[in-house]
């Protein structure tokens, strides 16, 4: 159900700040993004899943508030990150 060690590894590979870097919120924006993905698709076939609903939006919380953190402080890696991980269009 969740990310395998691979791919997560490869995520934070991916928009980690520095080596060793897993806690940035541009990460952990990442990574709540694959899981939102996962479970948007779950929920197109088990459509009456109200847990997995309620984890969905509790996901979606957590990374618009961290999206909104982003927005405050460091507005120019918002930007590149909306952009890279294909948020808004």
């Amino acid at each position: 159900m969740t990310l395998t060690v691979e791919a997560k590894a490869q995520i934070v590979e991916k928009y980690q700040r520095s080596a060793g870097d897993t806690g940035s919120p541009e990460v952990q924006v990442a990574l709540l993004s694959s899981r939102i993905s996962y479970l948007t698709e779950h929920l197109k076939t088990h459509r009456k899943d109200v847990h997995s609903r309620q984890g969905l939006m509790n996901l979606v919380a957590r990374r618009r508030k961290l999206l909104d953190y982003l927005k405050k402080n460091q507005p120019t890696t918002y930007k590149s990150l909306i952009e890279r991980l294909e948020l808004r269009r």
